[in-house]
């Protein structure tokens, strides 16, 4: 009685195999409401103790989103420096669409997270596990509704919480582009690029307990 039709099954496996981390994007506007609706489709994402740690910056000026590009290209450079067997190739590779795309939403951790404790006593990192929640959240809203989104992590949180006149304790993970594209890709970017490949779910999946320790083997599919 609570499953979905097949059709309807068929059309949520569609959307996550589909989803992509969007880079190339049109000048095109997104429309206001598909943009709200993204926003409430993370809204509604689970969060542990019912926080609810996300918080949205819409970024409309023009200077600020320049600011910002400026701190995503020196994390860039200095991510390339640490890669120097293969500089050249990461420098080739295009890792946001900031200046092109339609929306740019800032994703930031709440302040005063710490008075939270439910779920988080022992692992005080189900705050940001929550954002990633409402973040794919908005990725699966934003294929559906045929609206490329792209996650930027090029830069350094403090500075770009300082760009942003954040609060004290809240904590900038993300920064999303958002606009119409072309056409979506029809593979992820890295893995068009080479830098690795999706593994089989033998490799990620095991029983009882790891497969090096006695006992534990991957699980068969």
């Amino acid at each position: 009685m609570n499953r979905y039709t097949e059709s309807e099954i068929d059309v949520v496996y569609r959307v996550i195999r589909e989803r992509r981390d969007m880079r190339h994007f049109l000048s095109d506007p997104v429309d206001t409401q598909i943009l709200k609706r993204m926003v409430e489709a993370a809204h509604l994402a689970p969060s542990v103790g019912m926080m609810q740690p996300w918080r949205f910056l819409r970024i409309t000026d023009r200077a600020l989103r320049d600011s910002i590009h400026a701190l995503v290209e020196a994390e860039r450079l200095v991510t390339a420096a640490a890669l120097p067997s293969r500089n050249e190739e990461f420098l080739k590779v295009k890792i946001e669409g900031i200046k092109e795309c339609a929306e740019l939403l800032v994703v930031s951790l709440m302040p005063e997270r710490d008075k939270h404790i439910i779920g988080r006593r022992t692992m005080a990192d189900m705050d940001i596990a929550s954002v990633g929640c409402a973040i794919q959240n908005m990725w699966l809203a934003a294929r559906a509704e045929g609206v490329g989104l792209g996650w930027v992590s090029f830069f350094e949180p403090e500075a770009l919480a300082e760009l942003l006149s954040l609060p004290d304790g809240a904590r900038p993970v993300a920064i999303l582009c958002i606009g119409q594209v072309a056409e979506f890709y029809p593979r992820p970017m890295f893995e068009d690029a080479g830098w690795g490949k999706r593994l089989p779910l033998g490799d990620i999946m095991f029983e009882n307990s790891w497969p090096d320790n006695a006992g534990g083997t991957p699980t068969e599919y």
